[in-house]
C-alpha cells in the first residue's frame, strides 16, 4: 500500500535526504539501503535498514523542526509519504499508520526519559562542580583572612591593613574624618625580661583586646608589629579621636601582670592625630609617631593627640 501511498525516490552514498533544524513535511520509508540518522551534540549516530522509517514527526505534529540530519549511508530506495499520502493511509490503511504512530510515540517517550535522565546527571555534576567551587572560596577566604591576620593577637596584621588602606583610598569623600592612634607597651622588654615571653604574649593580647574594644564598625584595629599597635578609626573631630586614646589607655592601665609574687601595672602611650584626605600613610604615620614620641616625653601612660 506505501507503492501507492507516496512517490519513490533514490539517495546516493552520502547524499543529505534533510538536515537537522529545518522544517519537515514528509517521512520516509527504506526500500533498498541504508540510512544514517545523525543527532549531533555528541548523541551516537543510528543506522536504519529496509523497512525502517524515519521523519514521522514531521506529519504527526506538523512544521516540525528536524531532531537530526538524514543522510544515505548507502545507495538507497525511499518511499516518500507527504501530507497527501498520509491522509490517504489514514483513510485506507488506519492499522498501518497506527503502528507508526505506536512506533513514534514510543520512540518520543525514550527519548524523553534519556533527556531527563541526562539533565539529572548534569544537573548532579553541576551540583558537586557548585559545591566544590563554594569549598574553594571559603579555603581561598579563609587563606586570605589568615595571611592579613596577626596570629598571636587576631588583629589585622601590616599586611591586612595596607590592603585595607587601598580599599578605603577611593572611597574617602571630602568632610570625612580619619584618624590614626599608634599605641605603644611602656616598659614591655622588662615584662618580657622578668617574666618571659609567655607572660609577654599574654601581655599583647590583652592590650590587643583593649584596641578592638574600641573600635566601631569600619575601624581598623592592627598589630603593626612587636608591641606597637594602631588604630584607624573613622571619628567625628579631634576630641572623639581623644576620647578613644583615653579609653585605650585607662583599659589597659587597669590589666594586672603576676610578676615575682606581685602585680605589676601594665601601661601604654598613644599617640595619634586626624588624617589629611590630601594625605598618604606615611604622612598620616609621621604625624601620630611625632605624638607617640610627645606622650612619651610626657611620663608615658598617657596620650597626645596631633592638632595637625
Amino acid at each position: 500500500m506505501l507503492r501507492s501511498a507516496g512517490p519513490s525516490r533514490r539517495a546516493a552514498a552520502d547524499e543529505l535526504l534533510f538536515r537537522k533544524g529545518e522544517i519537515g513535511h514528509s517521512m520516509f520509508v527504506i526500500e533498498t539501503g541504508e540510512v544514517r540518522i545523525e543527532f549531533g551534540d555528541g548523541m551516537p549516530h543510528k543506522l536504519l535498514g529496509p523497512r525502517e522509517y524515519f521523519g514521522e514527526l514531521a506529519l504527526f505534529i506538523g512544521n516540525h523542526a528536524r531532531v537530526a540530519s538524514a543522510i544515505a549511508h548507502t545507495a538507497c530506495s525511499l518511499r516518500v509519504v507527504d501530507y497527501p499520502a498520509f491522509d490517504y493511509l489514514m483513510e485506507n490503511e488506519p492499522a498501518l499508520l497506527a503502528q507508526f504512530m505506536r512506533r513514534s510515540f514510543a520512540y518520543l517517550v525514550a527519548s524523553e526519559q534519556q533527556l531527563i535522565g541526562s539533565l539529572k546527571r548534569r544537573n548532579e555534576d553541576l551540583l558537586v562542580t557548585l559545591n566544590s567551587l563554594r569549598q574553594t572560596q571559603s579555603e581561598l577566604s579563609t587563606a586570605n583572612r589568615l595571611v592579613r591576620t596577626d596570629e598571636l593577637t587576631g588583629l589585622t596584621n601590616r599586611r591586612g591593613l595596607y590592603q585595607f588602606l587601598e580599599e578605603i583610598a577611593p572611597q574617602r569623600a571630602p568632610g570625612t574624618q580619619l584618624g590614626l592612634l599608634l599605641i605603644d607597651l611602656d616598659n614591655f622588654k622588662h615584662i618580657n625580661d622578668q617574666c618571659g615571653h609567655l607572660v609577654g604574649d599574654e601581655v599583647l593580647r590583652a592590650v590587643a583586646e583593649e584596641v578592638a574594644r574600641v573600635a566601631a564598625s569600619g575601624d581598623m584595629a592592627c598589630r603593626i608589629g612587636g608591641d606597637e599597635f594602631a588604630l584607624l578609626a573613622r571619628v567625628d573631630n579631634a576630641a572623639d579621636l581623644e576620647a578613644r586614646a583615653e579609653h585605650i589607655v585607662l583599659g589597659v592601665r587597669a590589666l594586672r601582670v603576676p610578676l615575682m609574687g606581685r602585680d605589676v601595672n601594665v601601661t601604654v602611650s598613644i599617640g595619634g592625630g586626624l588624617c589629611a584626605d590630601d594625605a598618604v600613610w606615611s604622612s598620616w604615620y609621621s604625624l601620630a609617631d611625632e605624638a607617640l614620641y610627645r606622650a612619651k616625653g610626657n611620663g608615658s601612660n598617657t596620650w597626645h593627640i596631633s592638632q595637625g
